[in-house]
């Protein structure tokens, strides 16, 4: 199993990834800039959360721009 299905299961308790997930974690964890559009529960927070459980430097900033 590699490390982000691992944390997929050890941390967030899931199984699998949802539609499209899979693709932008391995493109964040792989230092691309993405553009995400995805809709209401899609599981766009998980999206950052695991390319940064993910990165030994131990460093993340995510920019939300939500009121």
């Amino acid at each position: 199993m590699d490390r982000a299905a691992s944390l997929l299961s050890d941390v967030f308790g899931f199984n699998a990834f949802r539609p499209g997930q899979r693709d932008i974690v391995d493109a964040v964890a792989g230092d691309q800039n993405v553009l995400a559009i995805m809709p209401t529960g899609g599981g766009k927070s998980l999206c950052y959360q695991l390319p940064a459980l993910m990165d030994d430097s131990g460093l993340t900033v995510v920019i939300s721009p939500l009121i």
